[in-house]
């Protein structure tokens, strides 16, 4: 390939092997070699290749040679890939494989968390059904023990709320206080007794609030749940305590009063009249599992079946008061001087003040064994109480029970009068052991004694 001008081509050239031959020869290979001249001949590239030319124009030149070059930079590029490609394929494998485990390990991550939450889900849910039943079983547990709190004598109404105060008028005023006559007891603790029963009562703790429950409204609701059962429960052993408190209470002046008599107690237990009962002997059980409600309320139980026992018994001893009202004697027991002889005398009972006609009330259970003139008791009457015991109500204005007649506590016998050795209207009440005449007013102190609440 070159380029030449036209101007060149128009002349022979001359070489040292044409010497001798014919000028004819070399001019018809001149002429045969002669180019056709070419126009615009100075922008063309010749390519001359065993006596053939080929004219390119430039932009066909550079064109090919671009051509050129681009595969050059093609095969070297190819070289270099295959060269490198094992290494470059590995790193890419690599960081292929490092992506795919990444990528797994997120998601293994994401699933172990999932399984996590859901797993505290199941045992969120689980702890709550364990402590929704559990209160149920303590709801259900505490209405049982209301019952069974209602059906005792000694607790009336609802459970209280709060033990009185010391120095409470209104409570003061509103506790009953049995009467001497009755022979129903009623138990009601003072007020400042059961402000000790209530501090001595156990206190229960409320559940502290853990983080959970704060955070979620079902349990912030079983929470309180449970702290009000807590307080009803706290109630309920307050109530009890209360009422094993006056009972243990009574029972110790009960015991006491008979001893303050003189009187034997298996005596007088035995002198009690049995009544019609009868049924097959069960022993009173407590159940392994008792908790502190079932083990009082069974100690309760076997108090209240001693104190009727003993209230059976008592209710053959004449410490209530005849006569109703205020107590006014007129003439105790002992030495006085005698009313008609001025003289010292032995006053056998005690004289009530009272008006004709005041009913006049036999003070324990026995039976008449006299009813009508006694000298100078005028109309009297006399009650056998059992064991020796004795009453005697003299100067009545009338009599209203007959001799052998079954009498009760509080009962009407007569009316008060002044008949026999009496100067006026009162009651002459006499009580006596084994006959023999003893001050009333002992046993009518231990029926105060008794009915102290």
């Amino acid at each position: 390939m070159s380029k030449s001008p036209a101007q060149y081509s128009q002349y022979p050239q001359h070489h040292p092997h044409d010497h001798g031959r014919a000028f004819q020869r070399r001019s018809a290979a001149v002429a045969a070699t002669a180019p056709i001249p070419l126009p615009d001949a100075d922008d063309a590239y010749t390519i001359v290749h065993h006596g053939k030319q080929v004219r390119l124009g430039p932009v066909v030149f550079w064109i090919v040679v671009g051509t050129v070059v681009l595969l050059g930079l093609w095969s070297a590029a190819t070289a270099t890939y295959f060269a490198f490609r094992d290494d470059v394929l590995t790193r890419l494998i690599a960081r292929q494989a490092e992506m795919q485990y990444a990528y797994e390990d997120r998601i293994a991550e994401l699933r172990a968390k999932v399984d996590r939450t859901t797993s505290r889900q199941l045992l969120d849910q689980e702890q709550f059904d364990q402590k929704l039943d559990q209160i149920m079983k303590r709801q259900t547990a505490l209405e049982s023990r209301a019952t069974a709190l209602g059906a005792m004598p000694d607790v009336t109404g609802s459970i209280p709320r709060a033990a009185p105060q010391r120095g409470d008028s209104s409570a003061a005023q509103g506790t009953p206080k049995p009467s001497p006559i009755s022979d129903t007891v009623i138990f009601v603790a003072p007020p400042d007794r059961e402000a000790r029963l209530e501090s001595r009562a156990p206190t229960v703790a409320a559940p502290p609030t853990s983080q959970f429950a704060k955070n979620q409204g079902f349990d912030n609701v079983l929470v309180r749940l449970t702290t009000s059962l807590d307080q009803v429960e706290r109630r309920q052993m307050a109530a009890l305590g209360a009422v094993e408190e006056g009972m243990d209470s009574r029972m110790r002046r009960m015991r006491g009063v008979v001893s303050d008599l003189g009187l034997n107690l298996a005596s007088l237990e035995a002198a009690v009249p049995r009544s019609a009962m009868g049924g097959p002997f069960v022993p009173v059980k407590l159940t392994a599992n008792a908790g502190p409600f079932e083990k009082q309320l069974y100690r309760i139980n076997t108090t209240r079946a001693e104190m009727d026992r003993l209230n059976r018994t008592l209710a053959l001893v004449p410490y209530r008061k005849p006569v109703i009202g205020e107590v006014e004697f007129t003439s105790g027991f002992g030495v006085r001087s005698d009313p008609f002889l001025g003289r010292p005398a032995m006053h056998t009972g005690l004289d009530f003040r009272a008006a004709t006609g005041d009913p006049v009330r036999v003070t324990a259970n026995g039976k008449v064994v006299s009813a009508g003139w006694s000298g100078g008791y005028g109309r009297m009457i006399e009650v056998d109480h059992g064991n020796g015991l004795s009453t005697r109500y003299g100067h009545l204005s009338e009599i209203n029970v007959k001799v052998g007649e079954i009498v009760k506590i509080g009962q009407v016998v007569g009316l008060v009068g002044s008949t026999g050795r009496s100067t006026g209207p009162h009651l002459h009440y006499e009580t006596r052991i084994e006959g023999e005449a003893v001050d009333p007013q002992k046993f009518l102190r231990a029926g105060v004694r008794l009915s102290a609440g």
